[in-house]
């Protein structure tokens, strides 16, 4: 373990340069009296380890020393990197060992590798939600190549799309591109209209120019990405409803992609002129917003017994209907 944690600080300071004693041990989880002795084991061993004092102070390798790992590329590093923005390892509860595999990623490659792989990662983000969970075919994205090809050489893109029914084209700045689970986005500066997101499988046409431009240094593609979506989801349509559910109920609604809880409380539901329930024990009342008629019906007929519309009657009559029917189809 201890020879472990050596290794882990001397990746730390190859690939990150001047780190304190306190920056060290929050990475390694130990605490700042063991780092200093772990310096001293170090230095003891041969590595060239020193302490600069003072307020900018800090730990350092001489200049020039490398650990002998040799090879990588960039592109290979990118990957790499790409592919461990991930919460599934996190889960399983093996992000220590993926965080400490990266640093020995970082420390085999050069530093002309390091600084393409992170150019390539400012330029690509993974948002792996997705807008459909079940979605099973990938999107076709022909003008992707081109996309990525002016991202990367940071040349003005000509894109045709359709807009209102009629064939728009236009010339932008492609900052950066994202894929959320199967669906390409390209981000790109617009004349007129600033940053703008479009869908990669509807454009219809695409051809990187011969004209370059310098992308905003301020520009971070990831925070727009997540600043974008929250202005989408505030424009997404709601459908306020009352409902009654069950305790166990309502802790999987807080996961349902589609639907807000908005308040909870322990009024009775036969209070309510529209609730027939009549064990109350562990019911609960939720405000809740839906987005359309039609996904709140499919919601809540999805929990069968454990919910109840009480609220607003319209509701309660469309999913009332769906049950008619489908009680003439089973029973």
């Amino acid at each position: 373990m201890r020879a472990s944690r050596l290794v882990t600080i001397l990746l730390l300071l190859q690939n990150r340069g001047k780190m304190t004693a306190r920056e060290l041990s929050e990475q390694v989880e130990v605490s700042e009296r063991t780092i200093l002795r772990d310096m001293e084991e170090l230095s003891a061993s041969g590595v060239p380890v020193y302490a600069e004092r003072g307020k900018e102070g800090g730990w350092l390798l001489t200049e020039g020393y490398r650990t002998s790992l040799t090879g990588i590329h960039a592109d290979e590093l990118a990957a790499l990197l790409f592919a461990s923005r991930t919460d599934l390892l996190s889960d399983l509860g093996h992000e220590r060992q993926l965080q400490a595999a990266m640093q020995k990623l970082l420390a085999a490659a050069t530093d002309s590798a390091r600084s393409g792989a992170e150019a390539a990662r400012r330029k690509l983000h993974i948002d792996g939600a997705g807008w459909h969970p079940n979605r099973q075919q990938r999107e076709p994205a022909p003008c992707l190549a081109a996309a990525q090809e002016a991202v990367w050489a940071e040349r003005k893109l000509r894109i045709a799309y359709m807009r209102d029914g009629a064939q728009k084209s236009r010339i932008v700045t492609p900052l950066g591109l994202v894929a959320k689970r199967d669906v390409w986005y390209l981000i790109a500066g617009t004349e007129g209209d600033g940053i703008r997101t479009f869908r990669v499988s509807r454009l219809l046409e695409a051809e990187v120019l011969a004209d370059c431009f310098k992308p905003p240094a301020e520009f971070d593609l990831a925070a727009y990405w997540e600043t974008s979506l929250e202005q989408f989801r505030e424009r997404l349509p709601r459908y306020p409803a009352k409902l009654g559910i069950t305790e166990a109920a309502l802790v999987r609604l807080g996961t349902e992609r589609f639907v807000k809880v908005i308040s909870v409380s322990e009024a009775e539901l036969a209070a309510n002129e529209r609730s027939n329930v009549e064990h109350k024990d562990g019911w609960l009342v939720a405000e809740v917003e839906f987005e359309t008629p039609e996904s709140a019906c499919g919601i809540v007929l999805s929990y069968g017994g454990r919910m109840q519309v009480l609220e607003p009657p319209e509701l309660l009559r469309r999913v009332q209907d769906e049950i008619r029917s489908a009680s003439m189809l089973y029973l």
